[in-house]
């Protein structure tokens, strides 16, 4: 099934249900209307079949309508992430060689920014809303084109941000992102109708799916053009959103508003991206009771790894391959073979396979990070998990992120686990740092709570890990720091390279049993 034929279909069914919430509403068939329109207008600015069309946009339904649009042209979308540096946005139009770049107010100035632009330019300065269009407004009663793309055609080119180096291109197929709608759906439970809150950026897989998904089910989506917690609950609350799918932090922020009860139609939780802890579930829990709260392991090249179904009944447990998914735990030495499987127990790398109909088939001009990553038919996250006696994932970090001090390795998300319960502690990220003692250091970099003073927060986390958190003294920190702020992606994934690449403001030092600082 290719997207376009998915999104006239559900118009056909339900015109006159409706699609997209907020500011805005529209109906499927205003929808429908609107994209070919959209459609009509890039057709006339030279984009082809096959094309790329980047879109460098804050979000929201003008994004959305404009990546619909260019599934409608037969042309492949390539959403770029607004946390892009005028760098890495010239490198990746470089990259993708675009017919065409579409900016708005918000991304102007980054584009302005990049010495030789190597694409023509249109911005959408006044597409916030569905009836202004301009610089496009001229070209909307253009039709719309006639092109029906097939399922195996590129539907969409998702940059990575990747741990290192420049990001990658992930092209996806339109049966891919079809199958991952699907896959979705089913995993969260999500209804027919459901009402979902549309805010995790479209540059991102989370937020490209909560849109598709939306279609497919012939939901609402209600779009959020940039996460705000107390925005957030007032569009849960007018909307009557009944289904969230976010980041941990996203979460984290909404129950910090001490509002998130509030949220009362909210019945399905689903999170992704990184890690929750069972602190963070278990306030879920309280506040909203949900009906259905699902862990979603995956990523932009195959959507679903894992699912874990129950986060009521095992938190932080990422569960069982997918519905169109198959998954191993093999070796983490490098360039070890699918067929290299640990004993039960035991960590291994995360390895799935590209069988999967949510697959992508390899990068875009990268093959030496297809050799790294692509063996034997299998993807190789670069993800270390466990497998419990029932046969559920148990994901313990990064291949990279793996500590090695004394000749043991330590999972820093263990350790976090643990420690993020102690009052003082807003939030904490253990990461390894070079130690002529130990080879590499377990070293805590936490933000205070509001109210504690850093070395006063440093004082009582130390004291919580000695006495209270459970770790063995091999696991406990051998460093605290209290930093000013922890490095997050866009999508609020932490990035512990920052902080092992120096890229903190310290506001206090404790060693134990050693001086403050």
């Amino acid at each position: 099934m290719d997207l376009v034929r998915s999104f006239r279909w559900t118009a056909e069914r339900y015109p006159h249900r409706r699609a997209v919430g907020g500011r805005h509403p529209m109906t499927y068939a205003q929808w429908d209307e609107r994209t070919d329109r959209l459609a009509g207008a890039l057709t006339r600015l030279g984009v082809r079949p096959g094309d790329h069309v980047a879109l460098l946009l804050a979000g929201g339904e003008p994004l959305a309508s404009l990546h619909l649009a260019v599934q409608k042209t037969g042309a492949i979308s390539v959403p770029l992430s607004t946390r892009f540096s005028a760098d890495d946005v010239g490198y990746c139009l470089r990259d993708c060689s675009p017919a065409l770049l579409i900016t708005d107010s918000t991304t102007d100035p980054t584009v302005a920014g990049i010495a030789e632009l190597p694409v023509r330019a249109h911005s959408g300065a006044a597409l916030d809303a569905p009836e202004r269009v301009t610089p496009l407004a001229r070209l909307l009663d253009s039709p719309a084109p006639k092109h029906q793309p097939a399922e195996g055609d590129t539907s969409v080119m998702l940059y990575t941000s990747g741990t290192t180096g420049r990001p990658k291109g992930v092209p996806r197929r339109h049966s891919a992102e079809h199958a991952a709608a699907v896959a979705h759906l089913i995993q969260t439970q999500h209804r027919t109708g459901e009402v979902a809150l549309g805010v995790m950026p479209m540059f991102h897989t989370m937020g490209m799916r909560a849109l598709l998904a939306s279609i497919v089910a012939a939901g609402t989506w209600v779009p959020q053009e940039k996460f705000d917690a107390e925005e957030s609950l007032e569009l849960i609350t007018e909307e009557d959103v009944s289904a969230l799918y976010l980041v941990p932090t996203a979460y984290w922020s909404l129950v910090h508003t001490g509002r998130l009860a509030e949220a009362k139609s909210v019945r399905r939780l689903a999170y992704a991206g990184a890690s929750m802890t069972p602190a963070l579930a278990e306030r879920l829990d309280a506040e909203l009771s949900p009906e259905v709260f699902v862990n979603h392991f995956g990523s932009t090249e195959i959507y679903t790894f894992t699912i874990g179904p129950d986060v009521r009944r095992k938190p932080g447990c990422a569960g069982r391959a997918g519905v169109f998914s198959r998954v191993r735990l093999v070796s983490p030495a490098e360039g070890a073979s699918p067929d290299d499987v640990v004993a039960p127990g035991e960590p291994g790398q995360v390895a799935v396979s590209l069988e999967s109909p949510e697959a992508f088939s390899g990068y875009w001009h990268r093959p030496d990070a297809d050799a790294k990553s692509l063996r034997a038919g299998w993807y190789f996250t670069g993800d270390l998990a466990t497998e419990d006696e029932d046969g559920d994932l148990w994901v313990a970090g990064r291949v990279d992120d793996m500590i090695n001090s004394g000749g043991e390795n330590i999972y820093p998300e263990d350790i976090e686990d643990a420690l993020v319960r102690c009052p003082a502690v807003a939030e904490i990220v253990v990461a390894g740092l070079p130690d002529d003692r130990w080879g590499s250091a377990v070293t805590a970099f936490v933000v205070p709570s509001a109210g504690h003073r850093p070395e006063e927060t440093l004082a009582q986390l130390e004291s919580y890990a000695r006495e209270h958190s459970g770790l063995p003294s091999l696991k406990r920190p051998k460093r605290y720091l209290a930093v000013a702020g922890i490095p997050k992606s866009a999508v609020g994934k932490i990035l512990r390279r920052e902080l092992t690449a120096g890229h903190y403001r310290q506001l206090a030092q404790l060693v134990p049993g050693g001086e403050r600082a």
